[in-house]
């Protein structure tokens, strides 16, 4: 624990306030995935992700505090803590849409509704053994870029990984959650399937 805090108080506060927006969309993801899969393990996460936030909150309110020797400073660091103050409203309700995993799915049907309300959804698929996915990383294959969906979570023999890195390798038999739009998700399910091979971003494309 002193040696990740020692970390966090390393790192620049630009560098603290990506973190802490990359945490503040994946944990919004996650708790919404664990009421629809009813995954305790993903609500787990969630909680362990707010704990994470808070602990760059409190980093960043640190640096602010001895970067802020005139009002000049001070005023330019009020913008910071509120974005932090925002990401903490965030990460508070993603725990409580979490917590109504306690609540009995028949008595929470309004959830499912609101998701299905949304432009973007969450939703689960499998690589298949004869997709292109099998064997390439997330960076290598740019999902994100190619399909508009993003992988928030992956579950393979080892179990889940949530937010996964870049440099993840895909295998057949993977589930991932990903969000993103429905028709974004009609194109990765042809992908992940091997229905059509994927189609590779070009190196070089952006050289004119």
């Amino acid at each position: 624990m002193a040696e990740q805090e020692s970390d966090i108080f390393h790192m620049t506060v630009r560098e603290l306030l990506t973190e802490v927006k990359d945490l503040s969309e994946v944990i919004v993801d996650l708790a919404y995935a664990s009421l629809m899969y009813n995954s305790e393990e993903m609500a787990e996460k969630v909680y362990g992700l707010r704990d994470e936030i808070e602990e760059l909150k409190y980093a960043i309110r640190v640096k602010t505090m001895l970067a802020s020797r005139t009002k000049k400073d001070a005023e330019q660091m009020a913008g910071v803590l509120q974005v932090v103050a925002a990401a903490d409203r965030i990460s508070h309700s993603a725990v409580d849409i979490a917590a109504l995993l306690q609540v009995p799915a028949e008595k929470r049907p309004f959830i499912t509704e609101l998701i299905d309300e949304s432009d973007e959804k969450i939703r689960i698929t499998r690589i298949r053994a004869k997709s292109d996915m099998v064997g390439n990383t997330i960076e290598q294959l740019q999902v994100e870029a190619v399909t508009g969906m993003k992988i928030i979570a992956l579950k393979n023999r080892q179990g889940w990984t949530y937010d996964p890195d870049h440099d993840m390798k895909l295998r057949a038999g993977d589930d991932i959650i990903v969000r993103g739009t429905a028709s974004g998700f009609v194109r990765l399910e042809e992908f992940a399937t091997g229905l059509i091979p994927w189609e590779f971003p070009e190196e070089g494309g952006d050289d004119l």
